[in-house]
């Protein structure tokens, strides 16, 4: 039986998925922060454009956690550190796709859909699914892999 083009499109793009996301897995072992390493990479047009990994913002010590093990206030979630770090670029997140560990919390799902990102893919469910609620509604779509 003959495989139409929308099953091979399919098919191609299910596995261009898995290699980025195993990418942004890589890419979330440069995070310094001990309780939770996470990885996003932003790719347009089968390019990476950004990347990004949780932690302190640039010139900080590089310590996520308290003496407590909380993690302190200021440390960036890895989709925050891409989309800023593409904002000072001059590449634009408009149309692509954000690849993360770890799926987004509200906070970041909202620095998404105003990037103008229109796929998010995603290993980990984060221990609340209110991100992925608000990216739904934006009509997002949304897709978690394993990986």
């Amino acid at each position: 039986m003959e495989k139409t083009n929308t099953q091979l499109y399919g098919k191609k793009q299910h596995l261009f998925d898995l290699r980025y996301l195993k990418m942004a897995k890589i890419w979330a072992e440069n995070s310094y922060c001990k309780r939770r390493q996470v990885g996003a990479l932003l790719v347009k047009n089968k390019m990476i454009i950004s990347d990004g990994y949780n932690g302190t913002p640039t010139g900080f010590e590089n310590e996520c956690e308290d003496e407590n093990n909380v993690s302190k206030p200021y440390v960036l979630h890895a989709e925050a550190n891409a989309i800023t770090k593409v904002a000072k670029s001059s590449n634009s997140s408009e149309g692509s796709t954000l690849y993360i560990t770890s799926s987004p919390c509200i906070e970041c799902a909202k620095l998404i859909i105003q990037a103008g990102i229109k796929r998010v893919v995603y290993a980990d469910l984060y221990r609340m699914d209110d991100g992925i609620n608000l990216l739904k509604r934006a009509k997002i779509e949304v897709l978690q892999l394993d990986i």
